[in-house]
């Protein structure tokens, strides 16, 4: 029996600065044939090279309907953590807010698209709060971290309180969410 051969390159990935210190956006090689796709979010020796932390705990996914948002969550010292967020399944807007006292863009936010079809990883550094909005039916969101969940340290902010527009009539905000202090009465321990 003959194999087809299948041209494609599962080393290669893209990492992108953004505005942000230490946000990167990781762009995947998606590779799509008749049996569906293949792709890698994750390569240890070249998230070392751009300074970005190798070294994953836990795996989590989640699965969200259409105007779902999650957030803004994120976990206090000694339990902070690193995150690699992608979509297998569906599209969300990934929104994240950046609550380093110390960083030039405390207090903003950043936004982007993650789905399926684009094959887009976000990587999130400690101090950042997280969140994301569903856009289609069914969007399943996987996420790395590098440390393990603490229900003692896993916090947030309340989701409407830093200026996203989520662009949202009606959201399905859990009652956890819901009571989040806002971001201007949040003391942040980073």
């Amino acid at each position: 029996m003959v194999q087809e051969k299948h041209e494609y390159e599962v080393n290669r990935l893209k990492i992108i600065d953004t505005e942000f210190e230490s946000l990167k956006i990781i762009e995947t090689y998606l590779f799509i044939d008749e049996r569906g796709k293949f792709g890698k979010t994750f390569n240890s020796k070249l998230f070392s090279s751009y300074n970005m932390y190798p070294n994953f705990k836990e795996f989590f996914y989640s699965i969200s309907g259409k105007d779902v948002i999650r957030g803004m969550h994120f976990q206090i010292p000694p339990f902070e953590n690193e995150k690699i967020v992608f979509v297998v399944k569906g599209e969300i807007i990934d929104v994240v807010l950046d609550m380093r006292k110390s960083s030039k863009t405390f207090g903003k936010y950043f936004s982007i698209e993650l789905s399926d079809e684009n094959g887009k990883a976000l990587y999130i550094p400690k101090g950042f709060a997280h969140g994301f909005k569903g856009i289609k039916d069914e969007n399943i969101v996987c996420y790395l971290t590098t440390s393990v969940y603490s229900k003692e340290h896993d916090q947030g902010i309340k989701w409407d309180s830093f200026g996203f527009d989520w662009n949202c009539k009606t959201p399905v905000i859990s009652e956890r969410d819901q009571r989040f202090p806002a971001f201007e009465e949040f003391k942040s321990p980073f």
